[in-house]
């Protein structure tokens, strides 16, 4: 039997790896929209951020988001991004 290869992804704010299901996807598409992708599965630029609310005030105060993904993100995706971590 194969062992299946889990993908891993870089947090954007404490900076360790992690499996991509672990983490939420911040997305940027051709239009230049930013959004948040929970399935994973959106085209475009991606991003990623532990599923803490540590990792995301480092990810904030450091701008790593908006370096990432080449463009300037809104309050409101950080806001709906620390309503998602502290709903689970």
């Amino acid at each position: 039997m194969k062992v299946k290869k889990i993908p891993q992804r870089m947090c954007t704010g404490c900076g360790e790896m992690k499996p991509k299901k672990e983490l939420i996807r911040v997305v940027k598409n051709k239009e230049g929209e930013v959004s948040m992708d929970l399935t994973g599965k959106k085209s475009g630029r991606g991003a990623y951020v532990c599923k803490n609310l540590e990792c995301l005030e480092k990810a904030y105060k450091t701008k790593r988001l908006e370096k990432n993904l080449e463009t300037k993100i809104d309050e409101e995706l950080y806001s709906s991004l620390k309503a998602e971590m502290t709903n689970e």
